[in-house]
């Protein structure tokens, strides 16, 4: 295990640096924005166009919303998490430890049939946050990975030398 531990120490931390680059204030930017205009959708536009559709497709804009807010809120939620390991107010493991109560799978959209009866810019805000539930998926998977994981593993014949040379001991 102390050699495990001395093997990675040395690693770089790609999840800490990832956080600091310019993808990722793109990606909090857009994630933050997006946040913005549903809410402004929701309250606004998105208003009076619930009242004006039918009593089935109604129940749909309504699921469907809370659906968006929820999954927006999750994300936005991993962002401020990890905006904060940018600005040095936690550390990585932290955050990994801390985006445990966050579902980044969280409020999947329902049937395509009856989200094609939605408002045009309800489906494209729902559109638009599956996008960017997708990249902090991947963003995540990527900067949380096992460290171990990334660790160079040395020459892969090694192992089969040292059973040839075991072999030929005997």
């Amino acid at each position: 295990m102390a050699d495990r531990m001395q093997s990675t120490a040395g690693l770089v931390q790609f999840g800490e640096r990832m956080t600091g680059s310019a993808a990722f204030t793109v990606l909090f930017r857009e994630g933050m924005d997006l946040v913005e205009e549903t809410a402004a959708y929701l309250d606004g536009a998105g208003r009076s166009e619930a009242k004006a559709l039918e009593r089935v497709v109604s129940l749909t804009y309504a699921t469907e919303s809370m659906r968006l807010t929820t999954r927006l809120m999750q994300l936005a939620s991993w962002l401020l998490l990890h905006r904060a390991v940018k600005e040095g107010e936690m550390t990585l493991s932290q955050a990994n430890r801390e985006k445990t109560k966050v579902k980044l799978s969280a409020a999947e959209p329902g049937a395509e049939d009856m989200i094609e009866k939605l408002p045009a810019q309800l489906q494209d805000l729902i559109v638009r946050s599956m996008l960017l539930q997708t990249k902090v998926r991947r963003l995540d998977a990527t900067m949380h990975a096992d460290a171990t994981a990334r660790a160079p593993i040395g020459n892969p014949l090694v192992p089969q030398l040292n059973l040839l040379k075991a072999a030929f001991e005997r």
